[in-house]
């Protein structure tokens, strides 16, 4: 949510994940730049926050498909969180990946994705069909 105060700047609230309070924080932009965070309740509501505004980072679940495996589409994921605005450009380079079975769990299919310092991981192992 966000919206514009002439004499406060920019008001968006972001709820914090970090712990069951679920703390409401404030983050104030002013126009001369300064960002200010107000009503978290602990430190790391605050470092939540500051992540969150400044490099918002997901956690990117999905498929790929596979030659020659049981099944055609294993689960993987990031092993670190990805930056949101590199999203798009990781599930691009997803859709046009397909790997050869078998796969074990945590194998790495994809390498440093979208640029990223992270990479995409088997979440399943996956044998490969017995001709």
């Amino acid at each position: 949510m966000e919206e514009q105060c002439e004499d406060r700047g920019v008001i968006e609230t972001i709820r914090c994940i970090v712990c069951p309070t679920g703390c409401e924080i404030e983050v104030k932009e002013m126009p001369d730049g300064e960002v200010t965070f107000e009503g978290y309740t602990c430190n790391r509501g605050l470092e939540y926050a500051k992540q969150e505004f400044f490099a918002p980072k997901r956690v990117l679940t999905t498929t790929i498909r596979v030659r020659n495996g049981l099944l055609p589409l294993i689960p993987v994921r990031v092993d670190k969180p990805i930056l949101k605005e590199k999203l798009d450009e990781a599930f691009q380079e997803i859709a046009l990946t397909e790997v050869d079975a078998p796969i074990k769990m945590g194998d790495i299919l994809i390498e440093h994705v979208a640029g990223e310092n992270c990479n995409i991981i088997a979440s399943r192992d996956l044998p490969k069909v017995e001709d």
